[in-house]
């Protein structure tokens, strides 16, 4: 399980850029990787659209933004090319990533349990390290509130 204040396990997953996303290869710059469930749907689609409209503002504070789903790449670039989203998603379809993050877990819904991508946000800085983890996320305000975070922490 990821803490804060250690260094954010590597990973490389395919983008919907057609080429692999890795941390280590992007540590010039802060990193908020959200984890979410499933393109196309009511909650996902408003956090993809919330961090699109602030990513510009992140974008001055040196921070790229990333989404990780367990959806194939062809879903990412239909859900990219419908809402316009400025940033990379990737695919994490055998859920290593998600698991690794701890955004992978027991959820429920409707009195059923099953396994499932928990929602969850993480702030990495240029040295790796990471800097706050976000768990449980509630979608309304959230962009917003990792943008202010971030804006006070530097």
């Amino acid at each position: 399980m990821i803490k804060e204040n250690s260094k954010a396990p590597n990973f490389k997953l395919p983008s919907n850029n057609n080429k692999s996303f890795e941390i280590n290869k992007n540590l010039n710059q802060y990193i908020v990787i959200y984890f979410y469930p499933r393109d196309n749907t009511p909650g996902c689609t408003n956090e993809a659209k919330d961090f699109s409209k602030l990513y510009n503002d992140f974008k001055k504070l040196n921070c790229e933004v990333i989404g990780i789903s367990k959806d194939s790449i062809e879903s990412h670039k239909k859900f990219i090319t419908k809402f316009k989203i400025p940033f990379q998603l990737l695919s994490d379809e055998e859920v290593m990533v998600l698991k690794k993050y701890g955004a992978w877990g027991e959820k429920s819904m409707y009195g059923k349990k099953f396994m499932g991508i928990k929602r969850t946000t993480v702030l990495i800085n240029p040295k790796g390290k990471i800097m706050k983890i976000w768990n449980n996320v509630k979608v309304l305000d959230h962009a917003k509130d990792v943008l202010n975070f971030l804006k006070v922490a530097i």
